[in-house]
């Protein structure tokens, strides 16, 4: 058991710090490259933050864990939302003014109906997986043309162009981003391998298990960007990490289990926690896009998914 735990606690800590190294060394190549700072916050720096996750998913998928692929998916995004976004709205209201964050959030919804349209059935065939993974590349290649052909000004390329590294040496920042990749896929399995005996001692379900401890862990990174982003100031890069990353886990990390190990899902994933998904994604949408000409998260809406985020834990270990 004491094993496990190590295996879980190592595994987390360096799958966190190499999404970090991976995202900061493909962010600065990309830079070098001339990438406009836009296109890079979209794509490279949102996808790293979804690294974890992706890697997870592979992880257990490869290793039959379907149900853990999935929960991780499900449990991050609902995390991302009630856990992340509540702790970080305790820090002071966070405004959007993007332009950008409010196409996007339409997205991200879209996405999970069409998520949950696919999961409805009890079963993620590999047409699925592969649909889904197709709807990320139409969504890369949007927002690829939107970074290199929006002329106006939007308060979020400025928080992106400070938060990317600068006068990284190329060399340097490939090397990062090698180290990134081969330390991702090995921390993601000891952390699997941990969670997995963990859950065995106490007798939690593999979706559970993703549902929760490997969740809340493979949604850390997110956790320190949206506070490091408030304390800073640049509360759209904020949102926009978390919409992106929820984004991106629908589409492309949630393809994976259906195609590398398509087959039955649990029932409950299906039902209650896609509707958790569903309903925390709708509240953000409503809580940004629906709040007047002020967008904000309050304080007390940080309140709110806090507690949110604990009942929805409770309910799962209950059950």
């Amino acid at each position: 058991m004491l094993f496990n735990i190590f295996m879980l606690i190592a595994g987390l800590g360096a799958l966190v710090w190499s999404a970090d190294k991976f995202v900061y060394g493909a962010a600065a190549f990309a830079r070098n490259l001339g990438l406009p700072p836009m296109l890079i916050g979209l794509t490279i720096v949102a996808m790293g933050s979804s690294a974890p996750e992706m890697f997870v998913a592979a992880t257990a998928s490869i290793e039959g864990m379907t149900d853990t692929a999935i929960g991780n998916v499900l449990g991050s995004n609902v995390a991302n939302i009630t856990l992340i976004l509540g702790i970080t709205a305790l820090l002071g209201a966070i405004s959007v003014s993007s332009q950008t964050l409010l196409r996007e959030i339409p997205l991200m919804l879209g996405a999970t109906m069409i998520a949950g349209y696919f999961l409805h059935d009890g079963f993620l065939t590999r047409i699925e997986g592969f649909m889904l993974m197709g709807l990320f590349f139409i969504l890369m290649g949007y927002l690829i043309w939107h970074g290199l052909t929006n002329k106006n000004h939007d308060p979020l390329e400025v928080e992106a162009d400070d938060e990317i590294p600068k006068g990284v040496p190329t060399y340097k920042a490939v090397l990062w981003l090698v180290v990134g990749i081969i330390l991702l896929p090995l921390s993601a399995d000891w952390m699997v391998q941990g969670a997995v005996g963990i859950a065995k001692a106490y007798h939690l379900s593999d979706l559970v298990i993703g549902l929760t401890i490997i969740a809340i862990g493979t949604s850390l990174p997110e956790l320190a960007a949206c506070v490091a982003g408030v304390l800073k100031k640049e509360d759209d890069l904020a949102i926009g990490n978390i919409v992106g990353s929820n984004l991106f886990n629908i589409l492309a990390v949630l393809a994976l289990p259906g195609i590398i190990a398509p087959g039955e899902v649990d029932a409950a994933a299906s039902t209650r926690d896609f509707y958790m998904v569903l309903a925390t994604s709708s509240a953000l949408a409503v809580l940004i896009l629906l709040s007047g000409r002020v967008r904000q998260l309050k304080p007390w809406h940080g309140v709110v998914l806090l507690c949110t985020f604990v009942a929805y834990q409770a309910v799962l270990f209950l059950a």
